[in-house]
């Protein structure tokens, strides 16, 4: 009920286009790191697929994540596990999940030996998120 109430008081067209702005932000700072996304051409409204550079393993880096730095995201599932983390943008979430998952993510990848500019995926995600402020 509390979740319902919060929605109502957002408005359902605000809650969708903040999902499709998290979504887009997400998937911004994702391609300025160089990474390939999962379903580019049918994205989910409610989480980004993330492949892994060539030679990292999926799950080290969500176990790292989750372990080092007290984030948690979600695994790839059958045949992606151990090639893909999934970020939500879904529910409670605000712009600065999505800014702390991406600034999380980048140093996880360059901690497995990803060659990982610092900020790009960032600034990238609040290019994207500035939109609701201006």
């Amino acid at each position: 009920r509390a979740s319902l109430a919060m929605m109502q008081r957002e408005g359902l067209d605000r809650v969708y286009a903040r999902h499709a702005r998290m979504a887009r932000a997400t998937r911004a700072a994702a391609t300025a790191l160089g990474l390939k996304l999962l379903a580019p051409e049918n994205p989910s409204p409610a989480a980004t697929g993330i492949f892994m550079p060539a030679g990292i393993d999926a799950d080290k880096v969500l176990d790292y994540l989750r372990d080092h730095m007290n984030i948690t995201l979600a695994e790839g599932q059958d045949q992606l596990k151990g090639k893909v983390i999934r970020i939500a943008h879904v529910g409670y979430m605000g712009a600065f999940d999505v800014i702390t998952a991406i600034a999380a993510l980048e140093m996880a990848l360059r901690k497995f030996g990803a060659e990982i500019p610092f900020g790009r995926g960032v600034a990238a995600a609040q290019e994207v998120l500035m939109e609701a402020l201006n």
